[in-house]
């Protein structure tokens, strides 16, 4: 497995060693989801709870229809930060979920390992909150030598302040920063992909495939029976 090398640090900010568009696949990412906790989420404003819980979903069931691999972690949840939401829970019945006590997961060897054996080489990362729980494991998978990518709108910020810091950090630090759509349908790449469909209604777009119907409906001429 080819690895990237970290970038190159220049005056605090990084010059990339692979600027050309090296594209993220389902057969080269692994999907890192971070404390997406009821006492965390709760706590979100960028995005809103419910929308962040809607985002987080779309991103795990598309990653499972396309095949990527999962590594799910949660910190203290039998205390203060509870359980993960039951719509997520629901999705992750039969997957292992590692709770650690480290703040960064990349500091858990348990994660790193499960990481390492997909065999995978770049690090989607979803976590609550955004300036800590994405941030800290995207520029670590980063400093490990993978290509990561930070899902912004699948993460949870407290205040704005927070979510911009975090992803001007994570920027200059060599991260891709996306929203979860973009991330999908990136590793979806042919919209004439058998699992097409199923991946848009994962996300929430399956109006694409329903607004084809309507146009054909609305374009196919009509036959009026004679009175």
């Amino acid at each position: 497995m080819e690895l990237y090398p970290p970038p190159n640090k220049v005056g605090g900010f990084c010059e990339l060693t692979h600027p050309t568009y090296d594209r993220l696949t389902r057969a080269n990412a692994v999907l890192l989801l971070v404390d997406h906790q009821v006492g965390l989420i709760a706590g979100s404003r960028y995005p809103e709870p419910q929308d962040l819980r809607k985002n987080a979903v779309g991103l795990m069931r598309a990653s499972k229809i396309l095949g990527v691999p999962i590594v799910v972690t949660t910190t203290m949840s039998n205390g203060m930060f509870g359980p993960i939401f039951p719509e997520l829970a629901e999705l992750l019945k039969d997957q292992e979920i590692i709770d650690r006590t480290t703040v960064n997961p990349f500091d858990e060897p348990r994660i790193t390992s499960s990481i390492k054996r997909t065999g995978r080489s770049k690090v989607i990362v979803a976590g609550v909150n955004t300036g800590v729980c994405t941030c800290f494991p995207a520029i670590s998978a980063v400093d490990s030598g993978y290509g990561a990518y930070a899902a912004i709108d699948a993460s949870g910020a407290f205040d704005a302040i927070e979510q911009q810091t975090a992803m001007i950090r994570m920027t200059q630090a060599g991260v891709i920063v996306a929203d979860h759509n973009a991330i999908v349908v990136e590793m979806l790449a042919n919209n004439a992909d058998p699992l097409a469909a199923q991946v848009y209604a994962a996300i929430g777009l399956s109006h694409f495939v329903s607004m084809r119907d309507i146009y054909s409906t609305i374009t196919t001429p009509k036959i009026v029976a004679p009175s």
